[in-house]
């Protein structure tokens, strides 16, 4: 029995299947449940009661969120539900939840996200005492002033009940991030903190929900983040892998150490300090824009330098501020806040200079916003010891990359593996085309590119998302694309996501053209997507530096088994945004020859969904003319 273990009561597969079914016909406009659902949901209950992790493969449709919510709430089992993205959580806590407890009941629940999300009522009284203090965003801010009333009259201090996005600046400025929140006991507002309440809520639920990073976070400092549990449901958990390597890990940017500065600034009246800080900044800043894209192995001399130096100032400034009188408690608190800044920044240096074994370091971003990234080369290790061994897990996606248990060091003897299918009717509703007229991506090919994409396009009438592996890529398309289209073409990066989605959403003529972070949980049912097009297979840049590391680490079968199984996952995400309901139809454009010809494309194809296939252009067009 897990560390989390409370009373759980046996229930048999007919109880599981019954209580699902009364839940399903209650949704708007009734419902039935679905074979895959079913056997999901008796899945999961036999994971709760005989400690087995399970790993499902739930296509979509299945109604994997009913399926894994029934079975913990009926048995009692204490469960965190970790989703991919906020917006998830707020979805489970604010309309699934609500309505199993309305039909079940007999649970609570309660959703918590990272520190930063919530607003600080400590930073917000400073705010409102010291007007003329160095903020980093203007007091007549209009956008401060929404914030700060909102901060007076909230019951949660949630930033996801603000009605507008605030800067982030003004963000910033009324919310502390783990790295600088000195904890309850430190804080003159600690007994009511918005976040410590959103802790104690957790912590007497039945149902938590989090976010998967939250989750790694909670791995990574060894489960003292949230409440014990019995189990925990990893949602969307190809992306598992990537979430507790960054949790795992640790990054040193110059906007960090500048932040650093500034909060040691507030609190001591060493200027010169400060400035020194500063410029060891700016030259670390300098020093990582030449280092972009660069695997460090091992970090180059100049940069350990200016870590060394900057090590020796904080070291100073630390000492400073204990030295700080403690006869003012917002002082005090702004003391402690500094203190933790430093001490967390004081190891990511650490761990920069001499980067741990089995753990790589590099640079990404763009000059002038550069990062140091350290990771953990391989995960499996320290889930085995920190995760698989004390909590029950279910793992769920609607595409579960190859080898993924090996990956993620799942043990074999305790992990149950199944996939439940879709109920969609993919051969009768969804055409997978492969344009195998175009030349191969490793050759120039933009224009015959282009000229495909605006065939398709017409022949849609728009209705049409346009997926590309570079935001290069997408932008040589737009630029090309929409003066000689008739629709409309939207663009990423031109409005923020949910408004993007919106307007693509409410006008079917029009195109939305996207990079990776629109392959993946982007859903728009019904006529305002008949058209899937795939710029080129995803595979990475052979120069990626954890993927490299990852290849040396497995030798001749790197790409069998890291960038085919990302690949297959990648390109099953992207060909999933088309069916989204049982009456959906249309084709995924695959514009990369080599899911025709390649000696792997059977282990691309075998990861979609089952599609009818066709190289036969016309057909599509044609195909396409008719959904119009």
């Amino acid at each position: 029995m897990s560390p989390g273990a409370r009373y759980r009561r046996t229930v048999a597969a007919p109880e599981i299947a019954e209580t699902l079914e009364k839940v399903v016909a209650q949704l708007p406009g009734g419902g039935e449940v679905r074979d895959g659902q079913r056997v999901m949901a008796e899945a999961v209950a036999d994971a709760i009661e005989s400690g087995r992790h399970l790993v499902v493969q739930a296509g979509t449709g299945t109604g994997k969120t009913l399926a894994y919510l029934v079975p913990a709430v009926v048995t009692g089992a204490r469960v965190v539900v970790a989703t991919a993205t906020k917006a998830l959580q707020d979805q489970l806590a604010g309309k699934d939840l609500p309505f199993l407890d309305a039909h079940v009941g007999g649970f609570s629940w309660a959703i918590l996200k990272g520190r930063s999300n919530y607003v600080c009522r400590q930073r917000v009284a400073e705010l409102l005492d010291d007007r003329q203090g160095r903020l980093d965003v203007a007091n007549d801010d209009p956008g401060l002033t929404a914030v700060l009333e909102w901060a007076n009259e909230t019951e949660i201090g949630d930033r996801a009940e603000l009605a507008l996005e605030p800067r982030a600046a003004v963000w910033d400025a009324v919310s502390v991030g783990s790295d600088e929140c000195p904890g309850a006991s430190k804080c003159p507002m600690g007994e009511t903190c918005f976040a410590e309440g959103a802790r104690r809520r957790a912590a007497e639920a039945d149902v938590i929900v989090v976010n998967t990073h939250l989750y790694g976070t909670h791995v990574a400092a060894g489960g003292v983040v949230l409440p014990p549990h019995d189990l925990v449901v990893l949602d969307e958990a190809h992306r598992v892998e990537e979430v507790v390597s960054s949790t795992s890990g640790s990054e040193l940017t110059s906007g960090r150490i500048s932040a650093a500065a500034y909060a040691v600034g507030r609190v001591i009246a060493d200027d010169a300090l400060v400035t020194d800080i500063l410029a060891i900044s700016a030259r670390i800043a300098d020093v990582l824009d030449d280092l972009v894209g660069q695997r460090l192995d091992p970090p180059p001399a100049r940069l350990v330098d200016q870590l060394t130096q900057l090590r020796t100032k904080l070291d100073a400034a630390s000492a400073a501020l204990k030295g700080v009188p403690e006869s003012n408690v917002d002082v005090v608190a702004r003391r402690n806040r500094a203190s933790q800044q430093l001490l967390g920044l004081s190891e990511a240096i650490l761990r920069a200079s001499v980067v741990p074994t089995g753990s790589v370091a590099w640079v990404e971003g763009r000059p002038g916003s550069a990062k140091l990234r350290i990771a953990p080369i391989d995960v499996a290790g320290l889930l085995e010891e920190l995760l698989w061994r004390e909590t029950t897990a279910v793992l769920c996606s609607a595409t579960i990359p190859p080898k993924l248990p090996t990956r993620l060091g799942l043990p074999k003897g305790n992990t149950t593996e199944i996939n439940v299918g879709s109920p969609f009717d993919y051969e009768a509703n969804a055409v997978l085309y492969c344009a195998t007229h175009l030349p191969d991506p490793r050759q120039e090919r933009a224009d015959a590119v282009h000229d495909e994409i605006a065939a398709l396009i017409e022949a849609a009438g728009g209705r049409t998302m346009a997926l590309f592996t570079s935001w290069k890529a997408m932008q040589a398309a737009v630029e090309a694309l929409r003066p000689r289209l008739d629709t409309p073409v939207l663009a990423q990066g031109e409005q923020p996501k949910p408004a993007l989605l919106s307007a693509f959403t409410d006008e079917p003529a029009a195109s939305l053209f996207a990079t990776m972070s629109f392959w993946e949980g982007v859903d728009v049912p019904g006529p305002s997507l008949s058209c899937v097009i795939i710029d080129k297979l995803p595979f990475a840049r052979p120069d990626d530096p954890l993927l490299e590391a990852r290849r040396e680490q497995v030798g001749r079968r790197a790409f069998e088994l890291i960038d085919l199984p990302r690949a297959s996952t990648l390109l099953a995400q992207g060909a999933g945004r088309l069916i989204r309901t049982a009456e959906d139809t249309g084709v995924v454009a695959v514009l990369d020859p080599r899911l025709a010809t390649a000696g792997y494309r059977w282990d691309l194809i075998r990861g979609l969904p089952p599609m009818r296939r066709t190289k036969d252009r016309a057909e599509v067009l044609a195909l396409l003319g008719e959904l119009r």
